[in-house]
């Protein structure tokens, strides 16, 4: 699954398997809407993830040039990325339980060590 830290591409996953098809300027608007950490999430980052996922047969592309503009690539899912995108919700699913826990212990090992420092 890659190093958690990288959640543009889970994010990336998601926002093509819900439009479909886009380009990365338009990706790129979108997403910090849909951000899973407060990290600014580079352009560099947004596309050098899109070329890894490409290259690893989760995202095809195809130069559109019939838009009367500049060309430009846009970016599908694949049955293997959507396959991939699977994957990732069950991990992040995995980790936002076991953050849960943390968050729960944590508290309360502050409780009982504020608990602890007030005077009889």
């Amino acid at each position: 699954m890659g190093n958690l830290s990288r959640f543009v591409e889970p994010v990336l996953l998601l926002l093509l398997k819900q439009k479909g098809r886009s380009y990365g300027y338009d990706l790129a608007g979108e997403l910090p809407q849909h951000a899973l950490t407060d990290a600014e999430i580079e352009r560099a980052a947004l596309y050098r993830t899109l070329r890894q996922l490409e290259e690893n047969g989760n995202v095809a592309s195809e130069w559109e040039t019939d838009q009367g503009g500049p060309a430009r690539r846009v970016y599908r899912l694949t049955p293997q990325g959507e396959a991939h995108l699977e994957e990732w919700a069950t991990v992040l699913d995995h980790v936002s339980k076991s953050m849960a826990q943390f968050v729960v212990k944590a508290r309360a090992a502050g409780s009982a060590r504020s608990a602890r420092r007030k005077p009889r």
